[in-house]
């Protein structure tokens, strides 16, 4: 199994783990019935955030706090959202990758999750 090496990894990474946050009913309505993503449109934004944050190319300009706040104003993120989260995203990483990337972009994923819970708790 290889490391995490390009955005076209990446992208499989990314499009794999929604394809589960979709199936799973805890934590599908926050994408489907909330934000109403159009993953065509979200995935390539999804890429380049990663990409920048792993693979250090840049690109990525959104406020990633904002957007959180932003949905949890419209519903909460709860603890419980966030560990089904990352529950999936470690899950599919470890399915596709092994290796330092691999573990990186896993700890920046908790790192994440982390934050915007303190975010969210300090609203």
């Amino acid at each position: 199994m290889n490391d995490i090496q390009t955005q076209d990894d990446l992208y499989l990474l990314v499009e794999a783990f929604y394809k589960k946050l979709l199936a799973d009913e805890s934590i599908s309505y926050i994408f489907t019935e909330v934000v109403k993503i159009k993953l065509e449109e979200h995935l390539p934004i999804l890429v380049t955030f990663w990409s920048q944050a792993i693979l250090g190319t840049g690109g990525y300009t959104n406020n990633l706090t904002q957007i959180h706040l932003d949905v949890n104003a419209k519903e909460h993120l709860s603890p419980e959202l966030f560990t089904i989260w990352l529950d999936h995203f470690y899950t599919t990483v470890d399915e596709n990758f092994k290796g330092s990337k691999a573990e990186q972009i896993k700890t920046q994923a908790l790192n994440i999750a982390t934050v915007m819970q303190i975010k969210i708790a300090n609203q």
